[in-house]
């Protein structure tokens, strides 16, 4: 008489080919942006993706490979007047899906990336764009320049001192009245850490992937004929 494999004869084997291992609260993530993300043309809601650029290895073995891709969205965009603060980029990973397309739920916040000139993530995980730079203190000094030149035509020294303040005064209410806009471009390298402990499956074997997922139980189950002893 034949045996056959049980279901939990199936789900031992796996469990042998593959072990659960435990990524800490606090794991960096490197990736890369795939999507361009601007807080002109980016609202709440649009998709994003990224490729892991670093492998996570743990004890030896690689957990997160390289390739690996990142879904999340965006959820929240903002482009204040230079008044009210930075233009700011808020996205949320939701997925991690491993080459062989194995998927897990993901809980991470960003906390860095390679842009610079001003930019930072804050403590929320938000991007946020430059504020006051170069060319903003050449158009505040040009329209206090313009100003002086024009009150010193008209009333000599003291005219020169009107102007300049007068002048600087209207070019710093127009630079508070502009918008900023902040850009993440597509190929933007993003660091990640995750929130919380997350359980993913590494390999045994020096593959460094796990391939027994419960897709190919229930396909292993299916081609098996049930017989009796």
């Amino acid at each position: 008489m034949k045996k056959i494999l049980s279901l939990s004869s199936i789900i031992l084997i796996a469990s042998f080919a593959c072990a659960q291992t435990a990524l800490l609260s606090g794991t960096a993530v490197k990736m890369k942006l795939e999507t361009t993300l601007a807080t002109f043309s980016s609202k709440a809601g649009d998709p994003f993706s990224a490729r892991v650029t670093k492998a996570v290895v743990m004890d030896g073995k690689t957990v997160i490979p390289i390739g690996t891709t990142i879904e999340g969205r965006v959820t929240k965009t903002s482009e204040p007047r230079r008044i009210a603060g930075k233009p700011t980029i808020a996205i949320f990973p939701e997925d991690l899906v491993l080459p062989n397309g194995d998927r897990f739920m993901l809980n991470a916040s960003l906390v860095d990336t390679n842009r610079r000139h001003g930019t930072d993530v804050d403590t929320e995980g938000r991007f946020k764009g430059d504020g006051l730079d170069a060319k903003d203190l050449t158009e505040i000094g040009m329209g206090a320049g313009g100003g002086m030149i024009v009150g010193g035509l008209a009333d000599g020294g003291k005219g020169l001192l009107i102007g300049g303040a007068v002048g600087a005064t209207v070019t710093v209410a127009h630079w508070l009245g502009k918008h900023r806009s902040a850009m993440l471009p597509a190929g933007t390298e993003l660091v990640m850490e995750l929130n919380r402990p997350m359980m993913m499956s590494v390999a045994v074997a020096s593959s460094g992937q796990c391939n027994v997922g419960f897709g190919a139980i229930a396909s292993t189950i299916s081609r098996q004929k049930v017989t009796r002893w």
